[in-house]
């Protein structure tokens, strides 16, 4: 395709690492010749990078091909990612498609589709399948000033029993730190002060190379320019003692950690074939308050697995409740075809799983409130990002407590002293320079 004036818009489902992903597609194009789509533009070609997770993911990511490939008949309908690699041949047949590429060919996105001419009534198919998934895409995301998100590890061991991801990324792999760094130090040159490191299990990093998380954050941390680095989420039996100590000693890695628990019943952990049980999980929480007080804790959990009874949530409840974190991510359980889940007895219905997530939901709503209260009247560091809504600009605190403040353009991807002098209902703090 000549790539002359020839406009592409992006669209991402999922994860920060998508987003690193498609920002990384996104430049590649650029650097090709082509035009990023400003919002209005008709766009010639249009890349959508896809999300699995669950079933309503899957609907997500069919609709949003379907409107676009509606919308602009005559443009190139190419699409990757994990949907794309488990089922390549269900968006084949979905009209306007042109182009399906999987996770393995992701590295060559660019070259198959920048190679097409024209729509072709039927679509191309690369990458995708069954087969062994073993490619590194690197990449981070720019266009935000304030953030990015590096990429820093692929693929899962764990085969959790309801889960797609070892399928849809193959197994944990990773780049060399040497090549993290260069990375890293790109986005530095960049003006950006914070850095989100991601993957599919983090924790597991250099497991390819020889290498470990730690000595990787070590490498990171000597990198002028980056002022803050948070790690996206971490498994709980690989945030190991070292790497909170070396987190709470070190003033560039931000008191933030999320933690995937999935359930507070140990039987149901079993069912899940997690690799941990709640006190194992309570553990690492209690460690992280010894060491960082006011470390910000996120938490995901499930609802609704099969096999959960009643007094299996309430002990879910009740764990959570103990444990007061930040931040609760409640996901119902979604089958996933071709999981061991699948086949377990006891499905929980639909009307218990939406009355479990919104308790759940609104346990962590609550518990947010309560964390964030506890910064009101403190003096904090703010790092402000550049959009503005209702006349306020927002950052985050270290322990990623939201601040707005009153407009002020100095501010701006910059970090602020600020006194918190207000908490809202939604945990949003208000704050005052100072």
């Amino acid at each position: 395709m000549q790539s002359y004036n020839k406009k592409v818009s992006f669209h991402t489902l999922g994860c920060k690492l998508n987003f690193s992903e498609t920002s990384t597609l996104a430049r590649q194009f650029e650097a090709g010749g082509f035009v990023r789509a400003a919002a209005g533009d008709v766009p010639d070609i249009c890349i959508v990078n896809t999300c699995s997770v669950t079933g309503q993911a899957d609907k997500k990511c069919r609709n949003l091909i379907r409107r676009l490939a509606g919308k602009y008949p005559h443009a190139i309908i190419a699409v990757t990612g994990c949907y794309a690699q488990l089922k390549a041949g269900e968006i084949a047949g979905i009209e306007g498609v042109d182009i399906v590429v999987g996770n393995q060919g992701k590295s060559e996105m660019f070259r198959k589709v920048s190679a097409l001419t024209a729509k072709k009534g039927g679509a191309e198919v690369h990458g995708c399948g069954a087969g062994e998934i073993t490619s590194f895409f690197a990449s981070f995301s720019s266009g935000d000033r304030t953030r990015a998100f590096l990429k820093v590890q692929d693929g899962c061991d764990y085969k959790c029993s309801y889960c797609t991801i070892p399928y849809a990324r193959g197994a944990s792999r990773n780049i060399p730190i040497d090549e993290v760094v260069r990375q890293a130090e790109k986005i530095s040159a960049s003006g950006i002060k914070e850095i989100v490191l991601t993957g599919i299990n983090t924790g597991d990093f250099g497991k390819t190379t020889g290498e470990n998380f730690l000595d990787l954050l070590g490498a990171l941390a000597g990198i002028d320019g980056i002022e803050r680095y948070r790690i996206s989420s971490i498994e709980p039996n690989l945030l190991t003692d070292r790497i909170i100590a070396y987190c709470a000693g070190n003033p560039k890695f931000m008191p933030h950690f999320h933690i995937p628990l999935q359930s507070g019943s140990d039987r149901v952990l079993g069912a899940m074939r997690r690799r941990y049980r709640t006190a194992d999980f309570a553990e690492r929480i209690e460690k992280i308050r010894e060491l960082i007080p006011d470390a910000f804790i996120g938490i995901d959990v499930i609802t609704g697995f099969p096999g959960e009874t009643r007094q299996d949530f309430d002990r879910s409840y009740s764990f959570l409740e103990t444990l007061e974190p930040a931040f609760i991510h409640v996901f119902p359980y979604s089958e996933r075809e071709g999981t061991p889940a699948v086949a377990l007895p006891g499905k929980v219905s639909a009307k218990d799983k939406t009355e479990r997530t919104a308790l759940l939901t609104r346990l962590g709503d609550l518990l947010h409130y309560r964390f964030a209260s506890r910064m009101e009247g403190r003096r904090v560091e703010v790092l402000f990002e550049s959009d503005v809504k209702n006349g306020h600009i927002r950052g985050f605190t270290p322990n990623y407590v939201k601040v707005k403040i009153p407009y002020d353009r100095q501010a701006i991807n910059n970090i602020r002293r600020v006194v918190i002098t207000d908490i809202g209902p939604d945990g949003e703090a208000t704050g005052s320079l100072l």
